[in-house]
């Protein structure tokens, strides 16, 4: 018990320093691509060949764990790995002097793919050291304190660029170098982590396409093709939001800062609100509430472009995609067993990835071909992304059944009560 206090500990701050790097960064790839001169089907190939790399890569994340035997291995040698991958994202603007942003593609697929073989493995070894029924709460707390380490570095982030806006390659030098080394030090946390004895169950291996044959019985994998589904409508239009305020609202650095932060404002307000309710009243019921704002979301943007409205739209996606980020991760915790879990997971990413990958590439092409609404080709975009988003909750969302026993019966207008007015 000692072990698993101490390493929950190192896991926390390995969580600190790793959202540093994602507040340095995670908002400021789209506008390091524009900087670097990049086309709008360029963002899209950003955004999608990434993921679609990160999500084959995974298919042998489980394989690579049954082999050595170990999850902490596989997630220090992937961590590594990325941390030092980002060090030519940083000298692009110094290492070439043509078609840089196909090289900045290049290496986000290096750095995104390593990130990700670490997903599993981190995602079964954290669930042994929390119990079921608490791990709402934890996970909750912990969430809305890296969030906020997330927010001051987006906001650092963002102020530097204001000040090296005349040199802004310099800049992003600035911010990259500052992610490469939070990198580093999360890595050198988990180094300190105790790993749980790991058994290799010959019984609870299956290759990928058993696991896509089990799609009609399996509430799982129903759940892992609506998430995949969903985040495929919805990065239709999410990497063009950044590229809409900089290139076509002409947003200053700063301000584009100030109008994203709001997200994970709202999701430091909120998260430890939905990790306490998830475990009352179970994860389906969050997914569902959460899922029809996100689906509104796009729409907003139809109807508004003052920084401070968006502000409003933003603190909303903050408030519904905490809930839903949070319960899609602990609703694959309940619903696989400790020997299955880093081999679902895996699959999982997998299948979401590729979502998200066909999702960003549709959406660069739809973004040069679509007609302009309201004099704007993005925002024609974001309305078919909104469309779609409902149409995925439609046809999954009623198909998935809650894996806990005696959860609490609330409706929607329950759960508003329960999030906002106390």
């Amino acid at each position: 018990m000692n072990k698993i206090k101490k390493s929950l500990k190192y896991s926390f701050w390995d969580g600190i320093f790793a959202f540093m790097m994602v507040g340095f960064t995670q908002d400021y790839v789209a506008p390091y691509a524009l900087a670097l001169k990049a086309t709008v089907k360029e963002i899209g190939l950003l955004s999608s060949l990434p993921n679609l790399c990160a999500s084959f890569i995974q298919l042998k994340s489980a394989d690579l764990v049954d082999g050595f035997s170990s999850r902490k291995r596989i997630i220090l040698i992937s961590v590594y790995l990325q941390a030092l991958s980002a060090l030519p994202l940083l000298l692009i603007p110094y290492l070439f002097k043509s078609n840089q942003a196909l090289w900045l593609i290049f290496f986000a697929m290096l750095f995104t793919a390593f990130g990700a073989l670490s997903q599993g493995p981190w995602a079964s070894l954290m669930s042994e050291y929390i119990p079921s029924t608490k791990r709402g709460r934890y996970f909750g707390w912990r969430n809305r304190i890296l969030n906020l380490v997330a927010v001051v570095c987006s906001l650092c982030a963002g102020l530097i660029l204001q000040i090296y806006k005349h040199k802004v390659l310099f800049g992003f030098w600035i911010i990259l170098t500052l992610a490469l080394s939070s990198r580093f030090i999360s890595w050198y946390f988990l180094t300190r982590m105790y790993e749980p004895k790991f058994h290799y169950h010959a019984e609870s291996k299956f290759t990928f396409l058993d696991f896509i044959r089990r799609a009609r019985q399996s509430n799982f994998v129903k759940f892992v093709f609506f998430v995949a589904c969903f985040n495929f409508s919805v990065n239709l239009a999410s990497p063009f939001f950044a590229v809409f305020m900089l290139r076509d609202l002409k947003f200053a650095y700063l301000t584009y800062t100030i109008v994203m932060i709001p997200v994970i404002l709202t999701t430091l307000m909120f998260i430890n609100r939905w990790g306490k309710l998830s475990d009352h009243i179970g994860n389906i019921k969050v997914l569902k509430f959460t899922a029809f704002i996100i689906a509104s979301l796009p729409l907003f943007w139809v109807f508004g472009h003052h920084p401070v409205y968006l502000i409003f739209v933003q603190a909303l996606g903050g408030f519904a995609w905490s809930g839903f980020n949070l319960c899609a991760v602990n609703f694959i915790f309940d619903s696989v067993t400790s020997p299955k879990r880093t081999r679902c997971h895996s699959y999982l990413n997998v299948i979401n990835g590729l979502g998200i990958s066909l999702g960003a590439l549709a959406g660069g092409y739809l973004a040069a071909h679509l007609p302009q609404l309201f004099g704007y080709k993005l925002i024609s975009l974001f309305v078919v992304s909104a469309v779609l988003r409902f149409l995925m909750m439609g046809i999954f969302i009623s198909k998935i059944k809650e894996v806990r026993p005696q959860v609490k019966k609330i409706g929607l207008r329950g759960i508003l009560k329960e999030m906002v007015l106390q």
